[in-house]
């Protein structure tokens, strides 16, 4: 029976449960009764699959963490080392961080820090052990005012449950101080404006919903939606490079509050002993295996034999029937699989030998065999545990934030992988795979790591083997969601851009003064406080467009204007001069201000956004893809 997770180098000889019929026939009889069954079986063939492989297979061991290096190293993920240690005495940096934290997020934090105060002073660190009360009453001395540095945050008065920020200083209001009939009434809606763990926080003692623990049919998945934002909506890549890594700090912070709210365990794992492949196909890091794809593809974000794969599923027919469940001839898929390690990367290959059902099963295989886990060591566990949220809404805000954690070369292939398995979906009519269905086939090859040895045996696996299937029909059916950066983390991370601008401009004026240049610095500022386009009027602003014909343009505000209203307009003035680009190929940006780089949705209103950032320059240009 125990032959659940994490489990792959014990015993197959283990049975499986009671009554768990592999027999399939042609019809769909039954389905929901056996959806089950497809998990078991599907980890059958997966060690099946491992027996029949003699090459040694473990890749890394992952280590339980010392007392407190867990804190420190979640500390140095949120970009908060400097706040303790040898560095500890530079944090400015940091103090500009702190001061744009929610109450929930500072709280975090907090606890992070103490365990590690309390660790080092055990251990007698000889270097400045600070006081975590002395960091964020310095960090609220330095104008930042979301907490009291007197007063625990994670402690809930009653006179401060109500007490409301000043949206306009990148702090939030708590959910409890909105109007119920601000706050999107139905249970459909995702709330992107209010932080996760402050809404968990509000709501945790009245808290309805179960966890979907057991299965369903995918009826029973509400029809989530994201309320349109005037702002626009921020996907994953329409922001530039720096900003997504304080987008990753944040989300971190985020998740790790959310976690603490609802009392549910947030640790990190960490792989200590690596082995890898640095050549070949199967087994390889996907970073190596992008490293090598980009020299052959430049630019590819997607390892090409697992473009390959998918490609050479689809060509065949999405219709198939038991697609992605009935698994390839073993010995087959063993022996393509050596042909494909010699042959692939020369072009010799011949894919007209790849059975349709061997293809998937190749392309599980390449899933099950990357070295990391595709969800990754240090939040596979965080994964899986999305199950114990108490609510729907509760495990997708956490998936959403999960999803900003991983790598980019592990969210890209996640991403492609999701896409071609909601089009498997798609034609569930023919080939019977409903999204239940292919959740219980790809649980097993997402969340099987045998990494983690066998210290989950002892849970109950049926539990187990459920709550990952229901995470992994979350993260098909809500892939577009997830993919999305919250509003109240770009509001953030506008936040901190500011505060650094300011800080940049403080130590500039210092150094003028005391190279004793008063005039030249009143000078200055007061070119600093004239608008960049001295002939641009108010409410009007002055777009770019370098790859198109007309290359500049004074556009006039207005409620109703849009950013693809402002592209198109640009598209309409042909050129023979220039190349002609469509409509889906290129998209205004949103460039600084208060954010390093945004590509806009183009059902972005103009007028709402410049005034959110009015210092913003705005350039029509082609979208990396």
């Amino acid at each position: 029976r125990r032959s659940g997770q994490y489990t792959m180098n014990h015993d197959h000889s283990k049975k499986f449960p009671d009554g768990a019929s592999f027999d399939r026939s042609g019809s769909q009889d039954s389905l929901d009764e056996l959806s089950m069954d497809d998990y078991w079986k599907e980890l059958e063939n997966i060690h099946e699959t491992r027996g029949n492989n003699n090459e040694e297979g473990v890749a890394l061991v992952v280590k339980e963490p010392d007392e407190g290096e867990l804190e420190e190293e979640w500390l140095k993920e949120a970009g908060l080392s400097n706040l303790f240690g040898e560095s500890s005495g530079d944090s400015q940096e940091s103090m500009v961080f702190l001061s744009t934290l929610t109450r929930t997020q500072k709280a975090a934090v907090e606890k992070r820090i103490e365990t590690v105060t309390q660790t080092m002073r055990k251990k007698n660190k000889q270097h400045q052990i600070p006081d975590v009360r002395d960091i964020f009453r310095l960090q609220n001395d330095s104008k930042g005012k979301v907490c009291d540095g007197s007063e625990p945050s994670s402690v809930r008065t009653s006179e401060n449950k109500n007490e409301t920020h000043d949206g306009t200083k990148g702090n939030y209001k708590l959910l409890s101080s909105y109007p119920l009939e601000d706050v999107p009434s139905s249970d459909t809606d995702i709330n992107l404006e209010i932080p996760f763990a402050e809404q968990a926080a509000n709501i945790k003692d009245g808290s309805v919903g179960n966890m979907c623990k057991s299965g369903g049919g995918d009826t029973l998945l509400p029809n989530y939606r994201l309320p349109k934002d005037k702002t626009g909506t921020t996907k994953i890549g329409d922001l530039a490079p720096q900003d997504m890594k304080k987008v990753y700090s944040l989300a971190l912070i985020e998740l790790t509050a959310l976690y603490d709210v609802l009392g549910t365990e947030f640790k990190q794992q960490k792989a200590v002993k690596i082995k890898t492949k640095d050549s070949g196909l199967f087994g390889v890091p996907l970073s190596i295996l992008l490293e090598h794809d980009q020299k052959k593809v430049p630019g590819t974000k997607i390892p090409l034999i697992f473009q390959k794969l998918i490609a050479q599923i689809e060509e065949t027919t999405l219709e198939t029937e038991g697609l992605l469940r009935i698994p390839g001839v073993a010995t087959r898929v063993k022996s393509l699989c050596q042909e494909l390690e010699a042959k692939f990367y020369e072009g010799t290959f011949n894919w007209e030998n790849v059975k349709q059902h061997d293809a998937a099963s190749l392309l599980k295989l390449f899933i099950r065999e990357l070295p990391q886990p595709l969800l990754t060591v240090e939040y596979l566990k965080a994964f899986q545990d999305v199950q114990n949220l108490p609510t729907r809404k509760q495990q997708l805000q956490a998936l959403n934030l999960l999803v900003l954690l991983l790598p980019e070369a592990n969210r890209d292939t996640l991403k492609v992988l999701l896409e071609f398995l909601q089009r498997v979906i798609d034609h569930r009519d023919k080939n019977k795979m409903t999204l239940k269905n292919v959740a219980m086939v790809m649980a097993p090859n997402l969340f099987t790591f045998h990494g983690f040895g066998s210290k989950t045996i002892e849970q109950s696996e049926f539990v187990m083997a459920a709550g990952t299937a229901n995470v992994m029909r979350f993260m098909i059916q809500y892939q577009k969601l997830l993919w999305t950066i919250p509003k109240f983390i770009v509001n953030q991370v506008r936040k901190q851009n500011t505060e650094s601008q300011k800080k940049e401009k403080k130590d500039k004026a210092m150094k003028k003064l005391l190279k004793k240049m008063a005039y030249d610095r009143e000078k200055h500022e007061k070119q600093e406080k004239t608008p960049n386009d001295t002939d641009v009027p108010q409410g009007v602003i002055r777009v770019q467009a370098p790859h198109l014909s007309k290359v500049s343009m004074a556009i006039q505000l207005t409620e109703e204007l849009k950013a693809g209203d402002i592209v198109a307009r640009f598209l309409s003035q042909k050129s023979g001069n220039v190349q002609a680009l469509n409509k889906e190929e290129v998209f205004l940006y949103e460039i600084g201000g208060n954010i390093g780089e945004r590509c806009l949705d183009d059902d972005t209103y103009m007028k709402d956004l410049y005034q959110l950032n009015p210092n913003a320059e705005w350039v029509i240009k082609p979208k990396q893809s």
